[in-house]
């Protein structure tokens, strides 16, 4: 008895599914553009958000990147993030404002108030218009020719927001974010990979880009 196997059925499937497999990869990479932009925004979100509730809790420490008074609200910030996806990951990068508000005592803006208090760096103040310079000081109104320099003019804060930005990046998000947003168990388990395989020997890479695609862009399921 002979018997005569067929195997052109077998080997076109075989072959779609290796095209597949293939296809899923390019589309992952195809994808790849779209989940940093939706990550870098979801970041960026959770940065802001996690600077005003240090300042809330710690106003001391992080009152001179807020408009006067107003640490910890999301209208007075004086910093502004912002993220660029690249071929390596995501760069974040973070800007100073210029102070509108005026506080008690003065007649103009602190000018580069957050910048100059995060860098901790002396201020002199000159009369400009007058010949005399006056200020409060200790509740007392001082009249003076000479210029003033304030040599520590936000407190004891310098360094505190670059020292909230390092700790949200190295113990926030590292810790907690992957695992909270559910992406960490997203990407661990492709089961879109092995659902689609069917369809997959039938398509080819076709099939394959399409779901490499759509898995890797579909954070917003888990986000």
């Amino acid at each position: 008895m002979k018997t005569v196997i067929d195997d052109r059925l077998f080997m076109k499937q075989m072959n779609n599914i290796i095209a597949y497999a293939n296809g899923f990869l390019d589309g992952v990479q195809m994808g790849k553009q779209g989940l940093l932009n939706k990550v870098g925004l979801e970041v960026k979100l959770m940065l802001e958000e996690y600077i005003d509730a240090n300042a809330r809790m710690n106003p001391t420490a992080l009152h001179h990147v807020y408009e006067w008074h107003q640490a910890g609200q999301s209208n007075a910030r004086l910093f502004e993030i912002t993220y660029v996806p690249t071929g390596r990951g995501i760069t974040f990068q973070s800007n100073f404002s210029q102070s509108r508000s005026i506080k008690n005592g003065s007649t103009v803006p602190f000018y580069n108030k957050a910048s100059i208090m995060e860098a901790g760096a002396s201020v002199t103040i000159a009369p400009r218009n007058s010949p005399v310079l006056a200020f409060e000081s200790n509740g007392e109104t001082v009249f003076t020719s000479q210029p003033v320099t304030v040599s520590n003019p936000g407190g004891d804060v310098k360094g505190e927001y670059e020292a909230t930005v390092k700790e949200f990046f190295l113990k926030y998000l590292s810790q907690s974010f992957l695992d909270v947003t559910g992406l960490r168990r997203h990407f661990s388990t492709p089961v879109a990979f092995k659902h689609n395989l069917a369809a997959g020997a039938a398509g080819g890479r076709a099939v394959g880009v399409k779901v490499g695609r759509q898995w890797v862009t579909s954070k917003e399921s888990v986000i």
